[in-house]
């Protein structure tokens, strides 16, 4: 835990928040992890927001020199995020969870990121780079007007955008690009964002590329104490169980998720 200063807070895009803040000089992180954030010092909205780390500035696996994440304000606590100014702290917790496993080797991976699922494919794309992989990003959003990350998104390969109501790029959803051609080349995919288009893309990729989902839900402690985040996932005996997104996720290897 400890207290961050803000280095930059801005809107990206409608109700679309870019937020940088100092990090510490040990930070350690994998893609995929997320920070827990406490809105206020207050004694109102006590639960803390997670968020998914969206990009660290710096070289190398302990990267310091500023860290960021994007969010939308959807309700009062994220409403209450907005607020803060530059100079004020963030009582941030994190990073916690499990976050995208890399494969040194791989040639191409697909990156799959719908509305606020998108942030945790920029530090993802970077470090995937490094390592040598090529990436193509396909992203996805309502319409134009809530799009984020594109330009980001772009430093590190091909941005293939589908939007619900055609006003950017392809009229349609992420899964319309994901063409035979196009997964013959992949060997992974990356996947983060709503419900639907996880069950979408779990089914696209089935037998034909492996991956990762990583889950959006909500959550309470964020270390695995209260049991509020527990999702249905297939167990190594072939019986159907639960895990904690917090704790034992966010990231899950794609066949282990079971949708409802």
């Amino acid at each position: 835990m400890a207290r961050l200063t803000i280095l930059e807070h801005r809107e990206i895009a409608e109700n679309m928040m870019w937020l940088a803040f100092s990090a510490p000089q040990d930070l350690r992180y994998t893609p995929g992890q997320f920070l827990h954030i406490r809105v206020t010092d207050g004694v109102d909205h006590l639960l803390r927001r997670p968020i998914s780390l969206c990009y660290v500035q710096g070289e190398g696996g302990a990267k310091s020199q500023a860290i960021a994440v994007a969010y939308r304000v959807g309700g009062k606590g994220t409403e209450l995020l907005r607020k803060k100014k530059v100079g004020e702290e963030l009582d941030v917790l994190g990073p916690l969870g499990n976050g995208f496993t890399l494969h040194e080797g791989d040639r191409h991976a697909l990156l799959v990121g719908g509305g606020i699922g998108v942030p945790p494919m920029v530090e993802l794309a970077e470090q995937l780079t490094q390592q040598g992989t090529k990436v193509t990003s396909i992203i996805g959003f309502q319409s134009a007007n809530v799009a984020i990350l594109q330009e980001e998104l772009s430093r590190y390969g091909e941005v293939l955008v589908a939007t619900n109501d055609g006003s950017l790029g392809l009229q349609g959803f992420v899964t319309d690009y994901m063409t035979e051609e196009l997964l013959a080349t992949a060997d992974r995919f990356y996947a983060c964002g709503p419900t639907p288009m996880l069950r979408a893309v779990q089914a696209k990729m089935d037998g034909k590329v492996e991956g990762y989902l990583s889950l959006e839900e909500r959550m309470g402690c964020g270390i695995g104490a209260c049991m509020a985040c527990v999702t249905s996932c297939r167990m190594d005996d072939g019986s159907v169980g639960y895990k904690k997104v917090c704790k034992d996720g966010p990231v899950f290897s794609a066949p282990k998720v079971v949708f409802a």
